[in-house]
């Protein structure tokens, strides 16, 4: 009988990018997210975790709404699609937030009632405290294998850096190089 527990080495690395769905330094980050997305295919793990910014007015309520793209079964194409609408989702608000949803084919009338009961609030309170906890304080930033990097003030160098750190992970691991 064989163990139907994946070993270590067929685990993809995770990274976490904390972005904030209303800063335009999340979507150029977009661009790195996509070649690493492109270099290692399923071997890397890209996880959403919502750090909304005090200055960003909507960008609260754009985290819930991702949170609901992701429970109709649209995580990362809603939130490229927010991202790609910053400046128009700061003149336009939250409308913009279910116009989003329709055009991806989404049951926008969820979308309002989700923002409405705030089902999501949980979710987005507990990413931006475990953000706050290992010392996000702006967006983009990225963590994989327990290192952060900051890309809220220069995105030079970072993929590279991140590409660094996945292969050493997937070359050993259980870290011990």
């Amino acid at each position: 009988m064989t163990d139907p527990t994946p070993s270590r080495t067929d685990l993809p690395v995770v990274l976490d990018v904390w972005c904030d769905l209303q800063c335009p330094d999340c979507h150029a980050a977009l661009a790195d997210v996509h070649a690493l997305r492109e270099r290692y295919g399923d071997r890397l793990e890209v996880r959403l975790r919502h750090f909304p910014l005090e200055k960003n007015k909507h960008a609260y309520a754009a985290a819930q709404a991702a949170e609901e793209a992701a429970a109709q079964g649209v995580d990362w194409p809603y939130a490229e699609a927010l991202l790609a609408r910053t400046a128009e989702l700061g003149t336009r608000g939250e409308s913009v937030l279910l116009d989003t949803a329709r055009e991806l084919g989404l049951d926008a009338e969820e979308f309002d009632t989700a923002l409405i009961d705030g089902r999501h609030l949980l979710i987005v309170d507990a990413d931006q405290a475990e953000g706050k906890a290992i010392g996000v304080t702006g967006t983009p930033t990225y963590v994989i294998g327990g290192e952060r990097l900051d890309g809220g003030k220069s995105q030079e160098g970072l993929r590279e850096r991140i590409e660094e750190i996945a292969d050493r992970l997937q070359a050993d691991p259980g870290g011990l190089l």
